[in-house]
């Protein structure tokens, strides 16, 4: 009955053991399966996002170039039937556009009442071209605005006298462009119209998820897309939001209204959902995606309700097992158990219980245990003696844990940072590899230069941070110590390939360059990790400064050089100082870099014989002096 207890208890200790690790770790897996779930979510909604922006802008682009192209041909030919010719070949030779009207000043046509613009719209199969009955057309937001403010713009307006079927519920979007002929005088607006309804089917081609939804937003927060077209242009992102139980929402309002790009989670008529926004280049429009949890997790609930049942047969099974596998054990246990009471109450000199034949694990144990009570008593002596010894190792063992887990911390640290400052450039490439290789139109030179020149610089920050990690290594540093083979490089020169470099990745970038030796004046140095370490330096101010007040001196003192960088920069915090040239420390952990550029310079400059020192005195920013010996050439000497 004992046994059967004993076993009982043990089979219950080891499924209820089983049953924690086992939920935790179901628990842990479905946690991060739920956060895997919702990151995939998102960049699958940004991704989304993006390909229907692109679609989208594509119209947009099209419609401007269409009106902008054709601009020169109002202000030459300045007639009625030009006009009239000219609003017909915009629509007729672009399929993107829905309707083109030029209106004119009155003083412009007097001979029309004041009043003239040339209409021409698409309808489902022809195109027609009317001069439009008079009506006030100077106080239309698409005449007024691009006349006012002097500039083309994007306007979305309400139509109530839309007769062809031009708009989503009466709402137009106008590229307008005010018109000026050869004395600047102000004469025309030409508008190029965009059907909503167009625009609305092109942005709602693709969605990620079955109950997912596009919204466009104004300047104001105007709905100009929505599923609910009762809410276009008469209806706020923020009607009806309550600022304690809808902040989010009022949340999002804002940022779209801003022109921020981002993802946010919101609850919208009590549903939780996914939201990706971003802006709309050359207007004052957002468009975002709004992708339901409910789809997002579909697959996920199904998953957790097919596991429950599993789980439990699968405790079941555990439960019946320990509780045999315990019972079988524990039959031969019953002597060991008595000795070892013996043993317990201090009685080393019992009579031992023999040794065995059995080969099992039982027998094993049993000789084992015989074994131990022969030695028992010889040792006990030995454990007390040990026992001094153990608490001194013990504190040493201590002390080193706490330093190991200090160093595991700091390597978690590192490798995090690591990941997510490689992941950066990296996606940065990849994205726009993805984007030339599937968009179906051919970019722009000016914008494939763009393109190709920002993969560059990408791909200058990826094998920046390789090199650092490679000569932050024990063979980078051994390779740089037994490089002994030195030079006679120019001051000037190296300085000035250093300018050229950082001038070359940073745009809006101005170096100052100051220097008190001739051209040929050269030092006896090891170039490369001279030229890096200047240009670690020059390239720090760069990153943090604000561009313009960026200096590089060189001067020469007694037998020293002295390169001095300087910027007007935030600069370093003086609790700071201490540690800035300790490897894998940043001053802010929150910055981009890995903590090894002012470390690796020290290193450089220190094996090539110099100082490098951080000026205190200097507090409008950072001034950094290299302090290097000019040296002699073998021929010198």
């Amino acid at each position: 009955m004992r046994r059967t207890s004993l076993s009982l208890k043990l089979g219950m200790g080891i499924l209820t053991l089983v049953i924690i690790v086992f939920t935790t770790s179901l628990g842990t897996l479905f946690y991060q399966s739920r956060h895997i779930l919702r990151q995939e979510a998102q960049e699958r909604a940004s991704s989304v996002l993006n390909t229907t922006m692109q679609r989208f802008t594509r119209h947009l682009n099209a419609v401007e170039t269409a009106t902008d192209v054709n601009a020169w041909l109002i202000t030459k030919y300045l007639q009625p039937d030009s006009l009239l010719n000219i609003s017909r070949n915009i629509v007729q030779r672009n399929p993107h556009v829905d309707g083109c009207s030029i209106s004119a000043e009155p003083e412009v046509f007097p001979q029309f009442g004041g009043h003239f613009s040339a209409y021409t719209v698409r309808e489902p199969d022809t195109i027609t071209t009317v001069i439009e009955e008079k009506y006030d057309y100077f106080s239309k937001v698409w005449y007024a605005t691009p006349r006012d403010n002097a500039e083309p713009c994007w306007v979305v307006y309400y139509d109530e006298a839309d007769s062809l079927e031009l708009t989503l519920d009466g709402m137009i979007a106008s590229y307008s462009k005010p018109l000026y002929n050869s004395d600047g005088k102000f004469v025309a607006v030409v508008s190029t119209d965009l059907s909503l309804r167009r625009l609305s089917e092109v942005i709602n081609a693709e969605r990620p998820y079955p109950n997912s939804y596009y919204i466009m937003t104004g300047a104001d927060g105007h709905f100009i897309i929505h599923p609910d077209t009762t809410q276009l242009f008469v209806k706020t992102i923020f009607d009806g939001a309550n600022p304690y139980q809808n902040a989010d929402i009022i949340s999002l309002g804002h940022q779209m209204t801003s022109g921020h790009q981002g993802s946010i989670e919101v609850k919208i008529n009590g549903v939780s959902c996914l939201v990706s926004y971003q802006p709309v280049a050359g207007t004052d429009w957002s468009l975002a995606i709004i992708c339901p949890y409910e789809d997002i997790l579909h697959g996920y609930h199904r998953l957790v309700i097919i596991l429950i049942p599993l789980v439990i047969v699968s405790l079941i099974i555990i439960l019946v097992f320990c509780r045999k596998s315990v019972t079988h054990a524990i039959l031969p246990l019953n002597q060991l158990a008595q000795q070892s009471y013996l043993i317990a109450k201090g009685n080393y000199d019992a009579r031992p219980i023999g040794h065995t034949h059995r080969s099992d694990v039982i027998g094993r144990l049993q000789n084992s245990f015989a074994t131990m009570q022969e030695s028992l008593s010889r040792h006990v002596n030995a454990i007390r003696q040990a026992a001094d010894e153990t608490a001194r190792q013990n504190k040493e063992l201590a002390q080193a844990t706490l330093l190991a887990e200090e160093s595991d911390r700091q390597k978690t640290t590192f490798i995090q940072g690591l990941t997510h400052q490689i992941r950066t450039p990296l996606n940065i490439i990849m994205g726009f590899a993805q984007v030339m290789r599937d968009t179906s139109v051919r970019l722009p030179e000016e914008e494939m230069k763009g393109v190709i020149d920002m993969m560059r610089h990408n791909g200058h920050l990826l094998g920046r941070m390789v090199l650092m990690l490679y000569e932050s290594s024990d063979t980078g540093s051994s390779e740089e110590l037994n490089n002994k083979q030195k030079e006679m490089v120019s001051c000037n020169d190296i300085a000035r390939d250093n300018i050229d470099y950082i001038c070359r990745h940073f745009s809006n970038i101005s170096i100052d360059f100051h220097t008190n030796v001739p051209d040929d004046f050269s030092i006896l140095t090891i170039r490369l990790y001279l030229l890096r370490s200047i240009g670690e330096l020059l390239y720090n101010s760069a990153k943090y400064s604000d561009g313009k007040h960026i200096s590089l001196t060189v001067e020469h003192k007694g037998e020293s050089v002295f390169f001095i960088i300087q910027d007007t920069g935030p600069g370093i915090p003086k609790n700071a100082i201490d540690k800035m040239f300790k490897p894998f420390t940043k001053i802010n952990e929150l910055s981009e870099g890995l903590g090894l550029g002012l470390s690796l310079t020290y290193r450089h400059i220190v094996n090539l014989g110099g100082t490098l020192t951080l000026d205190t005195d200097y507090d409008n920013g950072c001034r950094f002096i290299i302090e290097h010996p000019i040296g002699k050439s073998d021929e010198n000497e």
